[in-house]
């Protein structure tokens, strides 16, 4: 018996999906890794701390770039949150399908924003 697909993307176009943002999740954890370690490794105790010329400033910009690296590392965990959700609608044969519209998400979309749940059409809608 065969199936209704016309709401919905083939296994085929599923399965390249799930590769694309496989992809995406590998390269974000790699990056959150790279803001974590930066975060981590800001201590720098070099022989520039033993001076206390600016002292103050630097501790000033250190509070800064640790207060922006975690702001980057919650947005990063939350893409990849957002990215392996997208992986479960895969699964369930949901990917793809505007949550608003019910219409599937145009696939050059998809590609820029791969955890879209949105059509351009229900985002404007949202304005």
């Amino acid at each position: 018996m065969a199936k209704d697909t016309s709401n919905r993307y083939s296994d085929k176009e599923l399965e390249e999906f799930r590769v694309l943002i496989q992809e995406k999740i590998d390269k974000a954890e790699h990056d959150l890794e790279l803001i974590k370690s930066a975060y981590m490794n800001d201590h720098n105790n070099g022989t520039e701390d033993t001076s206390p010329t600016f002292k103050a400033f630097d501790e000033g910009s250190a509070v800064m770039s640790k207060e922006s690296n975690s702001a980057l590392a919650i947005r990063q965990e939350k893409f990849i949150r957002d990215l392996k959700n997208a992986l479960i609608r895969i699964e369930n044969k949901t990917y793809g399908v505007c949550r608003v519209t019910g219409k599937l998400i145009n696939p050059e979309r998809l590609k820029l924003v791969p955890h879209a749940t949105l059509s351009i059409e229900a985002k404007n809608m949202q304005k």
